[in-house]
């Protein structure tokens, strides 16, 4: 029974990968044990299912390498701690994912990294002006997480390469499909999979992008020292995701958008945030780099207090209310709580909405908001 059906077999070719399941890999001779650089030792490098997700993401972003991660946060931990070292210096935009955020504070620093934050309305040349020899890298996102503030990450990439400082993406809004940060001379393109590329909000995974070989090489020694490792279920899940992703976000964008547009013109709002409007700050750099929208934007309610913002929250029924973005449905969440944590203070207009429009009819979803929106104003007097 040890060997029974253990044997190799002849694969019949499917639409999809092989789901390989092993942490044991048999070697063909005594010669391949330890040829670390020429065979495959161990299952948790990956196998079938994980080596075609990174193929296709990696097609997709134009990248010459492509490592996994269990969660798009450890994708972001796991690049940083790949390339930096005691006594390097980073800059982060304030607007960054808030987990971001927490392990720049409470790691990073404890390992002798020291974490600036700066204004993502900054120019490039006054945010690459003002760098201090010890900068090693430049952690951006556009747009903000929350706030949608868009950079000109183009022309900051070009800067910080001058000075030979690396450049890093947070492309989870693009899901490395709608903007290349690659292509626009950023170093290394990171993304959270569990959100559009996954597509179902039901699968954790990230990803780390990059051209240079030797970062490739020392991204792919990142995952192996610190033991990352993604199940082959879980590659298979995601790569099936993928193969939809343009048509949903397709959708869910021009929703978003379309929403977004009917959201300006309504007495309770104050400002709408959402980089592909016309007239949004940061729209130039949009329309310059992306190829399309996602669903996920924010938008400003005219002041009033918090009792009011949690009966419009409440009254929804067709966006639910939770974190995360990039599956089917649509969620709605109150923003003004994170932006505590944030270094540098800004006036948004008023309490803070962040929406993900998902593949529900947009009519209907215009419906749901007006019905808030009403209990809003009555509530805010």
């Amino acid at each position: 029974m040890i060997r029974a059906g253990g044997g190799p077999q002849k694969l019949a070719k499917t639409v999809g990968p092989p789901i390989q399941k092993g942490s044991t890999v048999l070697l063909p001779d005594a010669a391949s044990l330890y040829d670390d650089a020429n065979q495959l030792t161990y299952g948790r490098q990956g196998l079938s299912a994980q080596f075609a997700l990174q193929a296709a993401l990696g097609e997709m972003e134009n990248a010459e390498g492509v490592t996994l991660y269990p969660s798009g946060l450890a994708a972001l931990t796991g690049a940083l701690l790949a390339v930096l070292k005691a006594g390097d210096e980073v800059l982060v935009t304030d607007a960054i994912y808030k987990p971001t955020r927490r392990f720049c504070d409470h790691v990073l620093t404890r390992f002798g990294i020291m974490v600036r934050y700066f204004d993502p309305r900054d120019t490039p040349a006054d945010l690459v002006g003002r760098v201090s020899a010890a900068v090693r890298m430049i952690l951006m996102e556009s747009p903000g997480s929350l706030s949608f503030e868009m950079q000109d990450i183009a022309r900051v990439a070009e800067l910080a390469r001058l000075k030979g400082i690396l450049t890093v993406a947070d492309n989870t809004w693009g899901a490395g499909y709608l903007m290349k940060p690659l292509d626009l001379g950023v170093d290394i393109s990171l993304q959270a999979l569990t959100k559009y590329v996954g597509g179902h909000s039901d699968i954790f995974m990230g990803s780390a992008a990059a051209k240079d070989p030797k970062l490739v090489r020392a991204l792919e020694e990142g995952v192996l020292n610190l033991g990352w490792a993604v199940s082959a279920e879980d590659a298979y899940q995601m790569l099936r995701g993928l193969r939809t992703l343009p048509t949903r976000i397709a959708r869910q964008g021009r929703s978003g958008l379309a929403i977004a547009a009917w959201l300006e013109g309504r007495p309770e709002v104050a400002q709408v945030y959402h980089p592909a409007l016309p007239g949004s700050p940061g729209h130039e750099f949009w329309e310059r780099d992306y190829s399309g929208a996602c669903g996920l934007f924010a938008f400003a309610l005219k002041p009033g207090p918090e009792v009011a913002v949690r009966a419009f929250l409440d009254e929804l029924t067709l966006f639910g209310l939770g974190f995360s973005w990039g599956g089917f449905e649509s969620l709605a969440v109150h923003c003004d709580p994170q932006f505590r944590n944030r270094t540098i203070k800004r006036d948004y207009g008023g309490p803070m909405i962040r929406l993900h429009v998902g593949l529900e009819h947009p009519d209907d979803l215009v419906a749901d908001l007006q019905r808030g929106l009403e209990v809003y104003a009555a509530r805010a007097g």
